[in-house]
């Protein structure tokens, strides 16, 4: 297996395990949503949804630079709720150095994807 493949399969599992997660304990993720967001729970499964079809996406060389695409704008479009979470650490009794330690993680991941998501052409009859 060449490290690109296995790139590939180790960030659509991170995906799909995340997005998952959004639905076996919805309450982790309700605790850190702005609460100027309308209808968070609704918000919640809707970005667990899309990190799960994110992550499938990316197998897939047809679908992956839309997947990636659609994963780097919900990297952004979560990236309030991160701040949020090491805004109101304590209340979450997360420490301070974790909480406020995810969000420059995110500049790595976006990279991640964005490599993972220039896909190689596909080959006739291949998807």
């Amino acid at each position: 297996m060449t490290l690109r493949l296995l790139s590939r399969y180790a960030l659509a599992l991170l995906f799909v395990l995340a997005g998952s997660w959004h639905f076996v304990h919805p309450a982790t993720y309700l605790a850190i949503m702005p609460p100027q967001l309308p209808q968070p729970l609704a918000l919640v499964y809707a970005s667990g949804v899309f990190e799960i079809l994110g992550g499938l996406g990316l197998l897939p060389v047809r679908a992956r630079r839309l997947a990636g695409g659609g994963l780097l704008a919900l990297l952004v479009a979560v990236f309030p709720a991160n701040l949020y979470m090491a805004l109101i650490h304590e209340q979450l009794h997360i420490p301070g150095w974790v909480a406020w330690g995810r969000l420059p993680l995110q500049l790595p991941l976006l990279w991640w994807v964005w490599q993972v998501m220039k896909a190689e052409k596909p080959m006739p009859g291949r998807g």
